[in-house]
């Protein structure tokens, strides 16, 4: 008799849930095809602010999973401001999950076109009357994406989440330190030519899955932003979002674009990683969170950004 009490308690929470929220289909038209999104809704008969999420590096969908790794880190964040009656639009980017159709071929693939999908999403967004206002979030290399993209265009407020602070050249420079030290002796020469905008003809085979000419253009369109210069640029509040135990993105970044935009605050979150659960330095530990959808969101994140939104 307990046991059905509690499924029926389960179920009506359930259904109390999804009446306080509406999540739909929310999707871009582009030159090269349809991106795909998520509109999450809080019920209200209110204008309401909406947060356009960017997802980080590489195939990272607009949930913050890949085919390696499952941990609905954006879906979490998206869901905690629902809650707090902040609606969100997260999408696929272009070659990922439902927009893999988008993609343009990796020779002809340009970081500007990450930075224009932002700025037509914006524009719709901005467009639509059920919202107040558009802050643009962006996590890891969504934070230079997003900072870059809103430039040009009016938005309330920018939130940058594990955001790098370094240009793209310093930042894989710092990763190869980890490797022997030939593997940084025979990249430096091609860096620095890739960094002046020059293709490179001939890379050493052990460095060909990095360099490889069909991603060279990329690379240089990549590397000429400087997030340290670009944050300098804006003059709306901006936060600043960093975890003490991100592997990836250190504190030291959050610095760097602090000092170049002294008006942004920041949060520190302690004991936070790079996808946003609460992790110890220990590197074997905390990369087994990226797997792990069941485990919520580092306790104080969400607090910090939805006061932010609300000021």
């Amino acid at each position: 008799m307990k046991k059905l009490q509690f499924i029926a308690v389960a179920v009506l929470f359930a259904l109390q849930l999804s009446a306080q929220q509406k999540e739909e289909i929310y999707n871009l038209q582009t030159e090269t095809g349809e991106l795909k999104g998520s509109l999450l809704l809080p019920e209200s008969d209110q204008k309401l602010p909406v947060v356009l999420m960017i997802s980080g590096s590489g195939p990272t969908d607009r949930n913050g999973n890949n085919a390696m790794m499952q941990n609905n880190s954006l879906k979490m964040l998206a869901e905690g401001l629902c809650k707090n009656s902040i609606a969100s639009l997260r999408y696929d980017k272009r070659g990922v999950g439902e927009s893999k159709g988008v993609m343009v071929s990796e020779a002809d693939l340009r970081f500007e076109h990450y930075i224009q999908d932002v700025k037509e999403w914006i524009t719709k967004l901005q467009k639509d009357s059920r919202f107040s206002e558009v802050i643009v979030l962006g996590h890891s290399e969504g934070s230079t994406i997003g900072m870059i993209a809103i430039q040009d265009l009016k938005v309330a407020k920018y939130i940058s989440v594990a955001g790098p602070g370094f240009a793209a050249g310093d930042i894989i420079r710092k990763q190869l330190k980890a490797q022997p030290p030939f593997v940084l002796q025979q990249a430096e020469p091609i860096l620095t030519k890739l960094e002046k905008g020059e293709m490179v003809e001939d890379t050493p085979a052990f460095l060909a899955a990095l360099f490889r000419a069909s991603v060279q253009p990329y690379m240089i369109s990549w590397m000429k932003y400087d997030p340290s210069v670009e944050i300098a640029k804006l003059s709306c509040p901006v936060l600043l979002v960093q975890g003490t135990t991100d592997l990836q993105v250190k504190v030291e970044d959050a610095e760097a674009l602090a000092k170049a935009n002294p008006k942004a605050k920041k949060l520190i979150v302690e004991g936070m990683n790079h996808v946003l659960k609460e992790a110890e330095a220990d590197r074997m530990k905390n990369f087994q969170t990226y797997n792990n959808p069941e485990l919520p969101l580092k306790a104080g994140l969400l607090k910090g950004i939805v006061e932010f939104v609300k000021e």
